[in-house]
């Protein structure tokens, strides 16, 4: 008995360890990682290591080259900065100085002709005051008489005031009787109550009942006159008119329009009214203008009168077919 029950656990014990629990290979894995990790770690480390003259990143990862050096092919290499040059802001290039200009891989001196100055930036020139460029000279601004220079660079010429350009020159502004200079002081213009005629101002004859307009080189009417000709005639206002707000001229009063020179009364048909402009007439509500009449208007079945009181919409549920309204 003990026999066949040693031999019953021995099997059971044989066959306990052909089956190993899954989380015994996890393990395994976990092992072989800690062996395999490092050794792929130093490799990607080897790939990825920085070259010479540089440094890493302030922020994230990879390398940078040292201030003086420029990445070529993963690798750091100096600047080669030529003579009367200087490395740049970002430390990987260069810079020509003051006075000198870039051609190719060098500096080459910029030349200044005589009243000349370089530029504030030092890579160009500019002509001085009085001076004006031509090609690779500066050239004297000829100032003529009565005449200086302008803008901020010097480099043009204006009359003084008073004077105005002809050809290269300034000649005189003969301003005559009755005017003065305009406010450039290249013209003249006419004073108050004179108008330019030519090279001379005239007097402005303001005729009985007018007055001088607003510019001062002409005359407008008084209220209740206009302007004919070079007179300033009554304006014949008809009976039921009255002046408009400018006075230039009449206009009929309410219920009357114009005909020609006078005043008619308006004819307002039964169920019609003045419109607005009170010189014709509208229909009321629910009739229509038909020449001289107010018809009532025709609704058919399943409309109503529209907005403007003077026409019929279908109801919502139908649309309009001509002279009546279907169901949609």
């Amino acid at each position: 008995m003990r026999n066949e029950t040693g031999m019953i656990k021995t099997k059971a014990a044989r066959r306990a360890s052909r089956r190993r629990p899954i989380s015994s290979y996890w393990w395994l894995a976990f092992v072989l990682f800690l062996f395999v990790a490092p050794s792929v770690a130093t490799a990607e480390a080897d790939r990825n290591e920085a070259p010479m003259n540089s440094h890493a990143r302030r922020y994230g990862g990879g390398w940078v080259c040292d201030w003086g050096y420029r990445n070529v092919d993963q690798s750091c290499v100096a600047v080669q900065v030529p003579p009367d040059a200087y490395l740049d802001s970002s430390g990987n290039g260069w810079e020509c100085s003051r006075g000198y200009r870039k051609v190719g891989e060098a500096c080459a001196m910029i030349e200044v002709p005589p009243e000349a100055f370089l530029r504030s930036g030092g890579g160009s020139w500019e002509c001085a005051r009085g001076y004006r460029r031509v090609d690779q000279s500066c050239v004297a601004v000829e100032v003529p008489e009565n005449a200086y220079l302008t803008d901020s660079y010097g480099s043009e010429w204006q009359c003084d005031r008073g004077y105005r350009p002809v050809n290269e020159a300034c000649s005189e502004v003969v301003v005559p009787p009755n005017a003065f200079l305009g406010s450039r002081g290249r013209d003249w213009r006419c004073e108050r109550g004179y108008r330019r005629v030519d090279h001379s101002c005239v007097a402005v004859k303001v005729p009985a009942h007018g007055y001088l307009d607003a510019y001062g080189s002409g005359f407008a009417c008084e209220r209740g006159f206009k302007q004919s000709g070079s007179l300033c005639t009554s304006i014949e206002i008809p009976p039921q008119a009255h002046l408009v707000p400018s006075g230039s001229d009449w206009q009929c009063d309410r219920g009357y329009r114009r005909s020609h020179d006078s005043c008619v009364a308006v004819e307002v048909p039964e169920h019609g009214y003045l419109d607005a402009i009170v010189r014709d007439w509208e229909c009321e509500r629910g009739y229509v203008k038909t020449g001289l009449s107010c018809l009532a208007l025709v609704v058919p079945a399943n409309a109503h009168i529209g907005y403007s009181g003077n026409d019929w919409a279908c109801n919502s549920d139908h649309r309009r077919q001509g002279d009546s309204c279907t169901a949609n």
